[in-house]
This record gives structure tokens, sequence and C-alpha cells, in this order.
């Protein structure tokens, strides 16, 4: 009996390492990406659906003060933008996927805000956390300015990753918590029947 209970330790322990060692894998395979997009509430729905997203959070990055709260962010006193960050498994959806869902959400022409709301902390970009994420991005910038759907110039910016703070809980998934708030928030705002017609079908 007690080699059985020494046995029913070790085995649990043994379990307990390979699990902890499981979860470090899974940790280190996948990686974020933050864009931003004006509204955050908006900008979650179209990452959420893809297939190897594992999460995504709306915050705030950008700035210049740590932590900062949602009504330090709107007075658009902080430099802070209002961001989504994706964290996703690259063996599934490729940065440049990513890319394409987030250029397909957005006004890139408009400089002063997206859509109803006005101001620098709605303005669109793209963080990008490396060389190759730079290089990507900015090729995607390209291919938007020769796709001939803009007639204005493309002003989103690519910019370098900063430290990215995740808004309050009452923002996260918000389309989901409040769906009718929600739809009635992003068709008065004008970005549906705007991104409808940019980009048909292909939109969602």
């Amino acid at each position: 009996m007690k080699w059985l209970f020494i046995c029913s330790i070790l085995f649990a322990m043994v379990f307990t390492a390979c699990a902890e060692d499981q979860g470090d894998q899974d940790a280190h395979r996948f990686k974020k990406a933050v864009f931003a997009g004006g509204c955050f509430w908006c900008m979650e729905p179209a990452f959420e659906e893809i297939d190897g997203v594992k999460e995504v959070v709306s915050g705030y990055t950008g700035g210049r003060i740590e932590n900062p709260s949602y009504e330090d962010v709107s007075a658009g006193e902080t430099g802070h933008i209002e961001s989504v960050q994706v964290t996703y498994d690259p063996e599934q959806v490729t940065y440049d996927q990513l890319l394409t869902v987030f250029w397909r959400q957005i006004d890139p022409t408009d400089a002063l805000g997206q859509f109803a709301d006005r101001g620098q902390q709605y303005k669109t970009a793209v963080f990008y956390a490396d060389d190759t994420e730079k290089t990507l991005a900015e090729q995607s910038r390209e291919a938007i300015r020769n796709s001939g759907k803009y007639h204005g110039e493309i002003v989103t910016q690519i910019m370098p990753a900063t430290p990215f703070y995740p808004a309050e809980q009452y923002h996260q998934d918000y389309y989901k918590k409040n769906p009718q708030r929600y739809k009635m928030y992003r068709t008065h705002s004008g970005r549906t029947q705007y991104l409808k017609q940019i980009w048909g079908e292909e939109a969602h």
C-alpha cells in the first residue's frame, strides 16, 4: 500500500510537470498583434471570428502615461489610441491575414478619427513588434494605396509597438454583452455603411 501511495504521488508530479511544460509551449506558440481602428468595440468582432485567434483585448497604446483610464484617453490628453491586441497562433493564421482583416474594418483616409469618433485617440495605426511585421505592414499599406478603392490619401500610420494597457472590463466583448446597443452604435456611426460601400461582402 505504501508503494502504491508513493507511486501515485510520483505520477501526479510527473503529470503536473508535463501539463506545465505543455502550457509553456502553448504560451510560446502564440503571438500578439496590435491594431488601432477607431472605437475598439468595433474592431473586436472581425478578429475574434478568425480561426487561429485565441483572444482579442480592447485597450490603449501609444501614450505617455502608465495604466490610463478610459476617461484619460477619451479626453485626448494622454497620447494613447484606442486599440485591440490580437493573440493568435501563427501556425493557423498569418500576420498578413490579420492585416487584411484590419484594412477592411477602417477608413484609412481619415486622419482626424474614425466615423463618429473624432480626435487623435481614434486614429488608425498598425503597431509593429519587429522588422518583419513592419515590412509586412508597409507592404499591405502600399497595396491599399494601389487598390483603387480610395480617392483620398492613405494616412494610417505604421508605428513601433509601445506598452499596451487593457481597457476596463466593461469594454471587453462589448458587442456580446450589449448586442443591441452595439449594433445601433455601429450603424449610426456610419462604419457599417462605409465598409459595405468600399468592400461589399468582403468587408466582413
